[in-house]
C-alpha cells in the first residue's frame, strides 16, 4: 500500500478541510507519544532501586549523621 497525501481524506475537501485533517493527525500523534511516554515513565518509577545505590545512600546518611569524612 502506498501512502498518498489524500489518503483517508473526504472527497471534495478543500484546503481548510485538508488543514483540519492534518491538525487532527498531528494531535493524535502527540496523544500517542504522550501515552507512550507516560507508560515508560511509570515503568522507570516502579523499577526497584539497585542494591549498590541503596548502599551509597546508606553510607552518605552515616557520614552525615556521624560527621565522618571518609
Amino acid at each position: 500500500m502506498i501512502d498518498t497525501p489524500d489518503q483517508g481524506r473526504k472527497p471534495g475537501a478543500g484546503k481548510s478541510g485538508s488543514r483540519e485533517i492534518l491538525l487532527e493527525e498531528a494531535r493524535l500523534r502527540q496523544q500517542a507519544i504522550g501515552v507512550k511516554l507516560r507508560h515508560l515513565f511509570d515503568e522507570v518509577v516502579n523499577e526497584p532501586v539497585p542494591d549498590e545505590f541503596l548502599e551509597i545512600l546508606r553510607r552518605a546518611d552515616e557520614r552525615k549523621a556521624g560527621g565522618d569524612k571518609v
